[in-house]
């Protein structure tokens, strides 16, 4: 698999602002804050779908 048809764009390393907020909702949800882990979820999924996300929306 090309780096072009990867699932993650650029090479095969995932975008990691995408994993900072996949962590910070894990870590809500650990602490049962329902109201940060549904934070984290719309902040990730923004970020997928805006320009700076060389994961091109994955997840």
């Amino acid at each position: 698999m090309s780096a072009v048809d990867s699932p993650h764009g650029k090479g095969d390393q995932p975008c990691t602002t995408c994993e900072s907020w996949k962590l910070a909702e894990a870590v809500a949800n650990s602490r049962r804050d329902h109201s940060r882990a549904t934070d984290c979820r719309v902040l990730l999924k923004r970020h997928q779908e805006g320009a700076e996300c060389g994961a091109g929306g994955e997840g």
